[in-house]
C-alpha cells in the first residue's frame, strides 16, 4: 500500500514517515472490489498512524487522504468514457511538397458571375494549395439529410440525461485527446496559426462540453413555477422538449468550433441537427465529420443525428426551406436578412448572430504599467485569427490623456508580428486571410478611404504584391491605423480582419464629460454584439462599460472573455441579430418550453384528492342561470381586491350569484 499513501499523503512526507518504497509489484489490473479494498486498508493506516501521532503535518495528511479517497473512489465507480481514434488521413491532411497544384480565385467565377460553381473548391489560404472539391448538395440532397436526422431523432429524443453526458463525455475526450489533428486541419482549412486554433477552436469547445456535461441536465430538466392564485390546488411546471432537426448555417472563421458548437447544444437538448458549412470551410468536414460519426457510434447514439451539406447559398436557401424546426444563422445582415425572409414563409424561427463591430474603450486614468497590459490584451483581441472573429474589437475610443502612450505600444507590437504561412512555423504570429483576394480588397478600401478623411498609418494597411512573398499567398499585413474620423467608413462598416483603428476621445474638461464622450462615441454604430472598457479605477470601467449598448460586456479585459464563461448567453443588438446560443438561454433556446398543470393533492386518501379536482361552480355552469357574472367578479374582488370591506363584498357577491 505505500504508493496508494503516497496519493494520499504526498510523496516526500510518504517518504519520511514510512522510509523508502518498496519494489513496484508486477502490474496488474485489479477488479473494482480489490481496489476499493486496497484504499480502505491505506485509508486505515493513515488514521492510525495520525492517531499515534497528532500534528499539523498529520492532519494536513488526514484531510488529503480524505479527499483522495473521495476521488478516487468516483473515479473507479465511474462509468468508462469510450476512446474514439480517428486517423487524420492523406485526403484530410495532404502532403505539403511544393508539388500540389494551386488554386486560381477565377474558378470562382468561371462559370458566369450570376451562377454558383458546379463544385465547392477547398484550398488552403496561406499557401494556395488545392485540397480538392465538395458536391454542391440539391435541394433533395438537403431533404435528405434532413430526413435521416429526423428518424435518428426520433430515437434520440428520449435518451436519458446520462446517455447524453456519455455522448458529450466522449466527445471531450476526443477533442483533448486529438488537440494537434484536430488544429492542423483548422489551420490548413482557414489559413490561422496553431496558437489561434488552440484557443479559438479547441479551448472554447471544451469549455462548452465541460459546462453542458455538468450543468446541462440542470438548465432542462423541468422546472417548478408558482401556481396561480386560484389555482392552489395545483402543481405547474414548464418542461423543455426537443425542437426536433435544428438547422445550423455557420461561417468558415472557426471551421471546428463553429460545427462543433451547435452540435453540442442541439444534441444534450435532444435534437437532431444539419449543418450547412460555409463554402470556405468544406473540406474539414470530411476529417471533423468522420470524427463525430464515431463518437456518435461509441457513445451508443444514431449516427445519423449530425448530418452535413456542402455548397453555396442555394444549398443553405434549400436547408431553410426544407422543414427544420429550428434555425441558427451566423453571418453578415444582408444576408441574414434574407434568411429571416424565407423562414417567414413556414414560420420556422430563427437564431441571428451577425457580426459586430465592437468597441474598445480606454479612459484617462490608466497608469504606464497598465497601458503595458492594455496594449498586449488589444493586439491579442485585433490580430487574434487575423480578426476574423464575431466577436473582437474593431473600435479604439482612447482617452486624450493616455493616446500617446496606447498608439507607441500597441504600434511597436504590430510592427513586430511575423505573418506568413503558420502551418510548420511555430513563431508565425498573424496567418492568412480565409476569403483571399476579395476580403482583402475589402479592407484596403476602408483603409483608403479613412486615410483620405485624415487618419494616419502607423502599420501596415496595405495589400502585398509583386516579389513581396506575402503576395504568394492570402495574407494581408496586421495594420494600426490612428487618429481616425467619425465620417470614415471603416468605424461604420464590420471589417472582420487585422485593422486596429484607434479614435482619439477628445479631452472634455473633466473625467466623467470624457466618459460620456467615449460612451457617444462608442454607440454611434450600427452593430452591438459585445463590448470592453478599461480603467485604472475598476468601479469606474465597470459603469463605463455598463452604459455600452451591447449583448455582452466586460470590464478591464477583452470582451470576449465573457465566451470563456459558458454560462452566459451569447449574441446582440441592433444589426447584431438576436435571440443566443450558449448558456442557459442558448440551450433551452433548441427546446419548445411546454406548460403542464396537474392535481396537486392526488395523493390524499379516502378519495379526497378526486374531490378535490377541478370542478365548475353551478353559477358558471350551462345553461346560464344569471349569476355567472356576479360569482366572478366576486372572486375578483376577494382574491385580488385591497383592503377587508372589497373583500367582505366580494363574498356577499359570491353568496348571492350561488343563491340564484
Amino acid at each position: 500500500t505505500y504508493w496508494v499513501r503516497c496519493l494520499l499523503l504526498g510523496q516526500i512526507h510518504t517518504y519520511m514517515r514510512f522510509g523508502p518504497p518498496p519494489p513496484l509489484p508486477p502490474v496488474a489490473t485489479p477488479d473494482l472490489a480489490s481496489a476499493l479494498a486496497t484504499l480502505a486498508a491505506a485509508f486505515a493506516d493513515v488514521l492510525s498512524a495520525a492517531a499515534a501521532d497528532i500534528s499539523w503535518q498529520s492532519a494536513a495528511a488526514l484531510a488529503a487522504s480524505l479527499c483522495c479517497v473521495y476521488l478516487l473512489g468516483a473515479v473507479l465507480l465511474s462509468e468508462p468514457t469510450p476512446r474514439v481514434d480517428v486517423p487524420v488521413d492523406e485526403d484530410v491532411e495532404p502532403k505539403i511538397d511544393g508539388s500540389t497544384a494551386k488554386f486560381d480565385a477565377a474558378l470562382l467565377t468561371a462559370e458566369g458571375a450570376r451562377r454558383e460553381p458546379s463544385v465547392v473548391y477547398c484550398w488552403d489560404p496561406s499557401s494556395m494549395d488545392m485540397l480538392g472539391t465538395l458536391p454542391v448538395a440539391s435541394a433533395e440532397d438537403v431533404a435528405a439529410a434532413v430526413g435521416r436526422a429526423r428518424v435518428a431523432q426520433a430515437a434520440w429524443a428520449g435518451s436519458t440525461w446520462g446517455a447524453r453526458r456519455r455522448l458529450l463525455r466522449t466527445m471531450l475526450r476526443f477533442v483533448t485527446e486529438n488537440q494537434r489533428a484536430i488544429a492542423r486541419v483548422a489551420v490548413r482549412e482557414s489559413g490561422k496559426t496553431m496558437v489561434d486554433a488552440i484557443f479559438g477552436e479547441i479551448l472554447v469547445t471544451c469549455e462548452k462540453l465541460k459546462w453542458t456535461i455538468a450543468h446541462g441536465e440542470a438548465a432542462l430538466r423541468p422546472e417548478r413555477r408558482p401556481t396561480g392564485t386560484l389555482a392552489m390546488t395545483k402543481r405547474v411546471k414548464v418542461e423543455w422538449r426537443p425542437v426536433g432537426v435544428v438547422g445550423a448555417i455557420v461561417p468558415w472563421n472557426y471551421p471546428f468550433h463553429n460545427v462543433f458548437n451547435p452540435v453540442i447544444s442541439a444534441l444534450f437538448a435532444g435534437n437532431g441537427i444539419v449543418i450547412k458549412v460555409s463554402e470556405y470551410a468544406s473540406w474539414s468536414t470530411l476529417y471533423y465529420g468522420r470524427a463525430l460519426r464515431a463518437i456518435l457510434a461509441a457513445a451508443g447514439a444514431p449516427t445519423d443525428l449530425v448530418q452535413f451539406v456542402t455548397g453555396y447559398g442555394s444549398t443553405g436557401a434549400a436547408l431553410v426551406g426544407s422543414g427544420v424546426d429550428k434555425l441558427i444563422f451566423v453571418g453578415s445582415p444582408s444576408v441574414g436578412g434574407h434568411v429571416m425572409r424565407a423562414a417567414a414563409a413556414s414560420l420556422t424561427p430563427v437564431v441571428l448572430e451577425l457580426g459586430g463591430k465592437d468597441p474598445f474603450v480606454v479612459c484617462d486614468d490608466v497608469s504606464e504599467a497598465e497601458l503595458d497590459r492594455i496594449a498586449q490584451v488589444a493586439c491579442r483581441g485585433v490580430f487574434q485569427n487575423m480578426g476574423q472573429n464575431c466577436a473582437g474589437p474593431e473600435r479604439f475610443f482612447v482617452a486624450d490623456a493616455a493616446y500617446a502612450g496606447f498608439c507607441s505600444r500597441v504600434g511597436a507590437i504590430a510592427s513586430r508580428l511575423k505573418c506568413g504561412p503558420p502551418l510548420d512555423d511555430a513563431e508565425v504570429d498573424c496567418g492568412a486571410i480565409t476569403m483571399g483576394r476579395r476580403q482583402m480588397g475589402h479592407y484596403q478600401a476602408l483603409v483608403d478611404d479613412a486615410v483620405s478623411k485624415g487618419a494616419r498609418l502607423l502599420v501596415g494597411g496595405y495589400t502585398p504584391s509583386g516579389d513581396d512573398p506575402l503576395a504568394a499567398g492570402s495574407f494581408y499585413p496586421p495594420t494600426v491605423i490612428v487618429d481616425v474620423p467619425e465620417s470614415a467608413d471603416i468605424l461604420q462598416t464590420e471589417i472582420f480582419g487585422p485593422i486596429m483603428c484607434v479614435v482619439r476621445v477628445a479631452d472634455c474638461g473633466a473625467a466623467a464629460a470624457n466618459d460620456d464622450e467615449a460612451v457617444r462615441l462608442a454607440n454611434n454604430c450600427d452593430f452591438a454584439l459585445s463590448s470592453c472598457a478599461f480603467a485604472q479605477s475598476a468601479p469606474r470601467a465597470r459603469a463605463v462599460a455598463a452604459r455600452l449598448e451591447a449583448g455582452m460586456s466586460a470590464s478591464n479585459d477583452l470582451e470576449g472573455s465573457t465566451y470563456l464563461s459558458q454560462s452566459l448567453p451569447f449574441g446582440g443588438r441592433k444589426q447584431s441579430g438576436f435571440d443566443r446560443f450558449a448558456g442557459i438561454e442558448g440551450l433551452r433556446g433548441l427546446t419548445t418550453p411546454r406548460a403542464v398543470c396537474d392535481d396537486a393533492l392526488e395523493w390524499l386518501p379516502f378519495g379526497l384528492g378526486a374531490l378535490l379536482r377541478t370542478a365548475i361552480p353551478p353559477p358558471l355552469q350551462y345553461p346560464s342561470r344569471g349569476g355567472g357574472f356576479d360569482f366572478a367578479s366576486g372572486l375578483i374582488e376577494l382574491f385580488y381586491g385591497e383592503g377587508v370591506s372589497l373583500k367582505l363584498r366580494g363574498v356577499a357577491k359570491l353568496i348571492g350569484a350561488a343563491a340564484k
